[in-house]
């Protein structure tokens, strides 16, 4: 028997700090019909991201939040279930930006077909997904790391961390990652193969960093700002870079920082250091996917990328399961499987 109809989340609250389960509302809504040129797709796989917490609102961010009500924007990987569209197949695997609910219609602009012999179906949703796409931009467009160098990863635990950080590995780089815990510390040591990996939590934090970095630090691939920034000032060298990503630590913030003034420090550093910090939106840079993938993939079929995932299990549990991403608890690429329905009639 055919399901009629598809479930969605939308947004129902504007959250004040830290998103919460009652900020988002399951919805059922028609199922999608495909017209001419357009085909029908079912998504099996939601990527869950800290941009969505920016798009509800009440973020510390320039990006323009969704209205109440609308569905939740994300990336997806699907299956063309109906198709009008000669390029596409019904059976063929896809990534889109769809969003999270069961089921949408794309003209097909928005869609670039995966093969899921190639690399597992989530790691397109991650490594050689819009996460791997970040730390690769971040690395090799916006800064220009010199081998042999010392390059910091901080939040390298986390989904894009972990991409920059081996990243950085393979171009011949001398990496120190910087984490919240010691299992995520043991990860990136034991499992990733960092030259150092620092607990931002731990006492001696200040002590952990200044043996990590005896010769300096020469780039820096930033996600997390304010106090690590901070952290980091004294031990930069000359000409030292940075790739601002993102700034987690700051997201749910609607007011400014509050702490000590660090900016005439920052730029007397700036000056006298001759830093280069530059800040980047990733869809900027999609033009940049083919190379991208020419680069990475190879890496991830021979197992020299590796790459953690945190999978919650259908699309009913999202709400509930999204604001673990900023209390610490999720290491890697934050990925919803969604249950199989019966495809449409």
């Amino acid at each position: 028997m055919s399901t009629q109809v598809n479930r969605q989340i939308v947004l129902a609250a504007r959250p004040h700090g830290d998103p919460k389960a009652s900020d988002f509302a399951i919805v059922e809504a028609a199922l999608p019909v495909p017209g001419d040129g357009q085909v029908l797709t079912r998504n099996i796989l939601l990527s869950l991201d800290p941009y969505n917490r920016i798009i509800m609102g009440n973020a510390n961010s320039d990006q323009p939040s969704l209205n109440i009500g609308d569905p939740m924007f994300g990336f997806t990987i699907a299956v063309i279930e109906q198709s009008n569209n000669p390029a596409f197949a019904v059976g063929d695997h896809v990534a889109g930006m769809s969003g999270w609910q069961d089921y949408a219609v794309s003209d097909g602009s928005d869609l670039r077909k995966i093969d899921p012999e190639a690399a597992p179906l989530s790691a397109n949703l991650g490594v050689l997904g819009m996460t791997g796409l970040t730390a690769w931009v971040g690395l090799t467009k916006i800064i220009n790391p010199k081998p042999g160098g010392t390059l910091v990863v901080t939040a390298a635990a986390g989904a894009v961390g972990t991409a920059a950080a081996q990243i950085g590995k393979l171009r011949g780089y001398r990496v120190v990652g910087v984490a919240g815990g010691p299992e995520k510390s043991r990860h990136l040591l034991e499992d990733l193969g960092l030259d150092a990996a620092l607990d931002h939590k731990a006492p001696d934090f200040a002590e952990q960093l200044a043996h990590a970095v005896p010769d300096g630090i020469d780039t820096v691939y930033e996600s997390v700002g304010a106090s690590m920034f901070g952290a980091l000032l004294p031990h930069l060298n000359l000409k030292a870079q940075f790739a601002v990503g993102g700034v987690m630590s700051q997201i749910t913030r609607t007011q400014a920082f509050e702490g000590p003034d660090r900016l005439p420090d920052l730029l007397r550093a700036v000056l006298y250091k001759n830093l280069t910090i530059r800040g980047f939106s990733v869809p900027d840079h999609f033009d940049s996917y083919p190379a991208f993938l020419a680069d990475l993939a190879p890496a991830v079929a021979e197992g020299k990328l590796r790459y953690a995932e945190h999978i919650v299990e259908g699309l009913e549990n999202i709400p509930a399961s999204f604001p673990e991403m900023f209390q610490g608890r999720i290491m890697g690429k934050m990925i919803a499987k969604i249950s199989w329905s019966p495809s449409p009639a």
